[in-house]
């Protein structure tokens, strides 16, 4: 089985970068408005996509807004947690943030 790899290098070995933080309540928020705006923009058009087939598309705008609550609930509560994990890492430090920077 070594044989047949040994053709191949090893990828090259980098340090993941770190994580983007963006206004990602204000994102998930927004996407969930979205979901529930297009319900309720298809919901007088019931018979129509009901007579083509396509009620899915109403429910599916329904879901996504459904499950857009549980990420903006997700999200507060990430970001609430971030924060004090940063305020417990401030207070744990001898001299506050930025002491030895002043020295």
């Amino acid at each position: 089985m070594a044989a047949f790899f040994s053709g191949f290098s090893e990828p090259p070995q980098h340090e993941a970068p770190e994580p983007l933080e963006g206004p990602v309540v204000a994102t998930v928020t927004g996407g969930t408005i979205i979901w529930f705006a297009l319900f309720l923009i298809q919901l007088p058009f019931y018979g129509w996509f009901d007579d083509h087939g396509h009620t899915w598309w109403i429910w599916t705008c329904l879901a996504g807004g459904g499950l857009g609550l549980i990420g903006i609930w997700y999200v507060r509560r990430r970001d609430a947690a971030i924060r004090r994990d940063a305020a417990a890492r401030n207070a744990a430090e001898p001299d506050g943030p930025g002491a030895s920077a002043a020295r």
